[in-house]
């Protein structure tokens, strides 16, 4: 059975390099290994890391069952299901009050300076960060979340029917970017499963509006300069917050995605390297109606650098409410999807990144001393350091390129003055060094238990993807993920060795080239996170097989079958027209927290219907086992 995929506005590439695609490396690497030409599902089985290549792995640490739930149906129910034996309830939804004079939340009834004291609007990723000890860090703790964008129709009226653009006023863009950014919120568990939020110190919005500042080695660049802050280095808010990251030292790391799509672009005499910027990062559009009543958002010839100012990696303390946020320029400027941060053995930090849009690329940062070291000297550890942008190779071997001036390509005479040039121009880099696209890359994890990286492939059906004759999956429209494993498991090394991990879509029968049954059928991978026992959560945003509602999986790496093919089994569905992301234990693992973003997006919703409301609400569910175990057990 097929299913039409519907157009996505990521499908639009502004990547017009020739630098090889991912599918052409996985389709040159087929034919190394001899898989019979034509045959897609076979191509595909081949390409998944099976029994005889389990070494990439490395070692894993032995436990008990892995998975042990019965999986769920796929469903198209305007409900959150989970397995027999769990339970899951929805909790702190967009309007939920959190500080100042905590305003009741009024659907299209709210001001500005309501919203800025409620919690934002379409939930995304987020992070747990315990506050007590022993058994009470996992009952007491902030819920840091992020909001990626607004529903302009349900944020200012409670209904379906947006106001014309020529009807916005200076408030309701307020209102907007308001709704944007991140919720700090002190939460407490009551009684098992039933979480409440605590009217604390702790709580806090990051919006739109939030004094910034820069750091690292872009900070100050002329491309960052405008007319009301001439020395580039004093940034203000954060839109579009998609995935994030946690640091050792116990801060959050904030991305800031599709930050393009916000700003009006005026005709008129731009230089070519402005010019170059606003076409590679897709600069344009106005969606929000922001321009209309906030200049900052629109970008002419005399002020073109403001949307130069997102991008970013945003890094900021939840413990102190009053604590300046901090774009940290070193991690590069592109639509990020996350910062998954992981420790080398030699204690620097290593930070996985990818760039959310067809044709682009995969990153990670490596800190130039030991974390420890450097806060000891009053420094960030996110300040100084190696961008790299990842290579892979046709045998299975990979490569981390640096973006480093002076290097590769990387010269005044190709247009980059200076290393904060080359943060600046992130994308445009990595084109030159020869890094290779991929098809929407987004979450990375690291499995903790064996050291291997994951990273989601979402999907790709541009037309501008570079295909080889014998490529199985063109177009790609369910997605997939690969995985790597670092030269010695050390995260800091410059090459790596990787395969395929799955092949999504409607299950390996169906001709569509996926890997996996029919009863695991998914697609367009977007979240994933692996959990302290090395149980990959897969979460989904996008078509779904038989126009079922996105959903969440486990997989387990350790039990492969025959074929190679990794356990999978479906443990949550999601509400219609919703994404599911963003997913976090407690430090015991007996309570998850899993966002539903824009329910009843294309469809019709009430979830999750709290105090009599029936308006669609982004929220997080709090999920536990009946009898109060590990989750996923």
């Amino acid at each position: 059975m097929s299913t039409e995929v519907e157009f996505d506005p990521d499908d639009i590439s502004t990547n017009s390099s020739d630098s090889p695609s991912f599918i052409d490396v996985v389709s040159r690497r087929a034919s190394r290994r001899t898989v019979i030409a034509g045959s897609m599902v076979g191509a595909a089985t081949f390409l998944t890391l099976g029994t005889a290549e389990a070494a990439l792995a490395g070692p894993v640490r032995k436990r008990g069952p892995v998975l042990g739930f019965d999986p769920v149906p796929l469903s198209t129910a305007d409900t959150v299901s989970v397995p027999e034996g769990y339970t899951a309830r929805p909790f702190v939804p967009w309007g939920t009050p959190i500080t100042g004079s905590y305003p009741a939340f009024v659907p299209g009834g709210n001001t500005a300076d309501d919203q800025e004291q409620q919690v934002g609007m379409h939930h995304d990723g987020m992070h747990f960060f315990p506050l007590g000890k022993g058994r009470d860090a996992s009952r007491h703790g902030l819920l840091v979340v992020n909001h990626e964008y607004t529903d302009e129709a349900l944020l200012q009226t409670g209904t379906t029917t947006a106001p014309p653009k020529e009807a916005w006023t200076a408030e309701m863009v307020r209102k907007s970017q308001a709704a944007h950014g991140v919720s700090v919120i002190e939460v407490k568990e009551q009684a098992p499963g039933e979480w409440e939020v605590v009217r604390g110190r702790y709580n806090r919005r990051v919006t739109a509006n939030t004094p910034m500042s820069f750091s690292g080695p872009a900070a100050g660049n002329p491309l960052l300069r405008t007319s009301v802050d001439p020395e580039g280095m004093k940034p203000v808010g954060t839109i579009n917050n998609c995935s994030h990251g946690v640091t050792p030292w116990g801060t959050y790391l904030a991305c800031e995605e599709n930050f393009n799509g916000y700003f009006r672009v005026d005709a008129g005499d731009y230089t070519a390297e402005q010019a170059a910027l606003t076409s590679r990062y897709g600069v344009g559009g106005d969606r929000n109606n922001w321009a209309t009543n906030d200049p900052r958002f629109v970008v002419t010839p005399e002020e073109p650098h403001e949307a130069n100012r997102f991008g970013w990696v945003v890094e900021f303390d939840p413990h102190d409410p009053h604590a300046r946020p901090v774009k940290r320029t070193a991690l590069g400027r592109s639509k990020h999807e996350g910062a998954t941060v992981y420790e080398a053995p030699d204690g620097r930090v290593v930070v996985y990144c990818g760039d959310d849009q067809v044709n682009e690329h995969a990153y990670k940062f490596v800190s130039k001393e030991p974390w420890r070291k450097a806060r000891a000297r009053g420094k960030s550890p996110l300040d100084e350091g190696t961008l790299y942008v990842a290579r892979f190779n046709d045998d299975g071997s990979g490569d981390w390129l640096p973006l480093t001036h002076g290097k590769n390509g990387l010269t005044p005479e190709n247009g980059y003055a200076d290393q904060g040039d080359v943060l600046v121009k992130t994308r445009l880099a990595a084109s030159t060094v020869g890094a290779t696209t991929m098809d929407r890359p987004e979450w990375v994890t690291v499995d903790p238990t064996t050291e291997m990286v994951y990273l989601t492939l979402t999907n790709n059906t541009s037309s501008a993807k570079v295909m080889s004759g014998a490529n199985p999956r063109k177009p790609n429209p369910w997605g997939h993920i690969v995985r790597w494993k670092e030269h010695r498991n050390d995260h800091a090394a410059t090459s790596f060795e990787w395969d395929l991990f799955l092949l999504a879509g409607q299950g390996r029968d169906s001709g569509d080239g996926s890997t996996i049954d029919a009863s695991d059928a998914f697609g367009s991978p977007d979240g994933i996170w692996s959990d302290a026992d090395g149980r990959i959560w897969i979460q989904t945003d996008g078509s779904q097989p038989t126009g079922a509602n996105d959903q969440m999986l486990a997989a387990n790496p350790r039990k492969v079958d025959a074929d190679g093919r990794p356990e999978l089994r479906r443990f949550l569905t999601g509400v219609v027209g919703c994404e599911v992301t963003g997913v976090v234990t407690t430090p015991d693992q007996r309570t998850m927290f899993v966002n539903i973003q824009h329910p009843g997006d294309g469809a019709e919703s009430q979830w999750p219907g709290v105090d009599g409301i029936t308006v669609p609400r982004s929220a997080t569910v709090v999920i536990t086992k009946d009898d109060g175990g590990v989750i996923g057990t």
